[in-house]
């Protein structure tokens, strides 16, 4: 039997089921771009399916090899460490499939494009009456507990600033580090630029975007003397789809090349030494499939703040290394100062 290549588009998961069918949505935009193979979807959690059923509809299908790409913009912890797990678990479970992995979508610069479109959405829709040189750009990360990807998104956010020629630029996130968006435009409100344009650098919406946009309103409460600006996240954006395609064929062609120069798990990164050689493992197979619908009645909840953001309630004991700066005064602390998270 020849060999048929298949594609598994891998998603993180939400309980929020317009996320999902944003998710869906780039996944029917990148079966499109690559009607050469059959491609599937799935998540880690909190929705259906889970990866594997996808894996299952390709074999079904009698795929023997198997092209993966993480539906995520940076490697962290999901990335590195979750899917990677679940993949090489159903390998193992199924020799008869190869699986090859990916790298996620990074910075490069039909990303950047993308990006550039939607804060130029913004800024148009806002009036040209304030000048560029007097508009602040703050763009929103998700936020890890690995320091290569939050530095990623500092790198987006400078060359997003640069490109346009802002009269300044700052970075927050959403967990986990910081700083995160209600104390850093409270920063940025400081600086006496007329208009602050808030940008999450997301691919979907989801409590975090939602939490970007409801922070940056009680903020503006606050400074009426301030015109805040709130960009749409990446979406489904063409050039967003194209970089999807462009991973999966890097695949095929040996091209696939994810930076582990600064992965705290094989070098020694300031604050981080002692996560040098931990045991990369999925912690997700206790929530796969437990998602939107009546799934969702089940209620997981880690009080904890790590890698992601779950909005759980009860602890799993999950395997993640504390994140050094847990309680760094710009961090995860503040939105418990907040009474209650918006969104």
């Amino acid at each position: 039997m020849s060999e048929k290549i298949g594609v598994m588009v891998c998603g993180h998961g939400s309980r929020d089921v317009e996320a999902i069918r944003e998710f869906e949505a780039v996944a029917r935009g990148i079966r499109e771009r690559l009607p050469q193979y059959d491609v599937e979807s799935g998540f880690l959690e909190f929705a259906q399916p889970v990866i594997r059923e996808g894996l299952d509809k390709l074999r079904a299908r009698h795929v023997t090899e198997i092209l993966a790409v993480p539906g995520m913009l940076f490697a962290a912890g999901h990335a590195k460490n979750d899917i990677p797990s679940v993949l090489g678990t159903y390998e193992a479970q199924h020799p008869e499939v190869t699986i090859r992995y990916g790298r996620e979508l990074a910075i490069d610069d039909k990303l950047l494009r993308a990006a550039g479109a939607r804060i130029r959405e913004a800024v148009e829709r806002a009036g040209d009456r304030i000048a560029v040189e007097e508009t602040l750009l703050v763009v929103v990360g998700r936020g890890a507990s690995d320091p290569d990807a939050n530095s990623n998104v500092a790198k987006v956010m400078r060359m997003l600033w640069e490109g346009f020629g802002f009269g300044w630029g700052e970075t927050a996130y959403s967990g986990v580090t910081f700083p995160l968006v209600a104390p850093a435009l409270e920063h940025a409100a400081k600086l006496g630029y007329r208009r602050i344009v808030v940008f999450p650098y997301f691919l979907f919406t989801g409590v975090l975007v939602k939490r970007i946009y409801a922070h940056t309103d009680l903020v503006a409460e606050r400074h009426p003397e301030i015109e805040f600006v709130k960009a749409p996240y990446l979406n489904d954006h063409s050039l967003v789809l194209d970089s999807f395609a462009e991973r999966v064929e890097e695949i095929r062609s040996g091209e696939n090349n994810m930076n582990c120069k600064l992965c705290k798990y094989r070098e020694h990164i300031l604050g981080f030494e002692a996560e040098v050689g931990l045991a990369q493992e999925s912690h997700h197979h206790h929530v796969e499939g437990i998602g939107v619908g009546a799934a969702a009645d089940h209620r997981h909840g880690h009080s904890h703040d790590h890698g992601h953001d779950h909005d759980h309630g009860h602890d799993h004991g999950h395997g993640h290394h504390p994140y050094p700066h847990a309680d760094h005064p710009l961090g995860p602390k503040t939105l418990k100062a907040l009474n209650k998270e918006p969104g």
